[in-house]
């Protein structure tokens, strides 16, 4: 484990949830977390639905772009949160896994997209407080 713990958020398209999850916890970690997002199939722009569900909490996606998910991305993370990519993340022994079952916000709207974005802030703040935990026993593979 590095001094800054790494997070990894991965999911299809890199277009929504695995975005929002990235901003969420750079914005909460203030430098206490370094934060990357990919995805194994990624679109061409991050879902304009999400953009606006994050700028209405003041985070602004609008140079956020979709990212391809690579070995040495999840090789270079201490923690890699998955939200539905299935098998196409690569596992290497001493990560730490979360797989965080979402709804995909794809194809909705702002208002069913909010309870999404809600939901992951909720996660990434209880995942920033275990890996900025004191004694550093949370931030350990699971």
């Amino acid at each position: 484990m590095t001094a800054v713990p790494t997070v990894l958020f991965v999911c299809v398209h890199n277009a929504g949830r695995s975005q929002m999850a990235a901003a969420l916890l750079a914005h909460q970690a203030a430098g206490a977390v370094a934060v990357r997002s990919a995805g194994s199939a990624p679109a061409d722009t991050v879902n304009p639905a999400v953009r606006a569900a994050m700028a209405e909490i003041g985070i602004d996606l609008a140079d956020a772009a979709p990212t391809a998910l690579t070995t040495d991305a999840v090789e270079h993370s201490d923690v890699v949160v998955t939200m539905g990519c299935g098998d196409a993340c690569p596992v290497f022994p001493g990560k730490r896994y979360l797989d965080w079952q979402l709804d995909d916000p794809a194809g909705r709207d702002l208002a069913a997209v909010r309870p999404i974005r809600d939901e992951i802030a909720r996660r990434t703040l209880a995942l920033l407080t275990e890996l900025t935990a004191p004694d550093g026993a949370a931030a350990g593979p699971a």
